[in-house]
């Protein structure tokens, strides 16, 4: 086993410090408005779920007005695009502390068939945005035949 001398502890300590504050500035930047930004991605999460006629698309979006949020769905795919906006408070006295998201977001969700999008229902309600995606045709007529194995004892 080889013992390696450790000189200066607290300079290599100080340059994990720097590093952790170049990765929270990065992460939070404020706009010239005051408003948060973030460098990550805020994703919404999603439930999905697949009924014999329609897949159902739940999205979490608590705090985003009906009229910042774009939907866009293709036979493939759905996109979900918006932002949340930082309410600008004056305060007199105390500090505020908040763990809301703000900032612009976007998620595209693979569906797993083909839906009829021209058929498409959307509803937002809570803060939960529901998408109604009624299957093609084809995927619900499709019949599958799985292969005969014979079973060995």
């Amino acid at each position: 086993m080889v013992l390696v001398r450790w000189n200066d502890p607290f300079r290599e300590l100080e340059a994990m410090r720097r590093q952790m504050d170049r990765l929270f500035d990065e992460m939070m930047r404020r706009d010239d408005d005051g408003k948060v930004s973030r460098g990550v991605d805020w994703i919404p999460a999603v439930e999905l779920q697949d009924t014999p006629d329609a897949l159902i698309l739940k999205a979490e979006i608590p705090g985003v007005e009906k009229d910042n949020l774009d939907v866009s769905v293709t036979r493939e795919a759905v996109q979900i695009a918006g932002e949340h906006r930082f309410e600008k408070r004056e305060e007199d006295k105390g500090t505020v502390r908040t763990e809301l998201r703000y900032g612009r977001f976007q998620r595209v969700i693979p569906l797993p068939v083909p839906v009829a999008h021209d058929q498409s229902k959307a509803e937002y309600r809570n803060g939960i945005l529901t998408l109604t995606l009624p299957k093609a045709e084809e995927v619900k007529t499709q019949v599958f035949k799985p292969a005969l194995v014979e079973a060995t004892s």
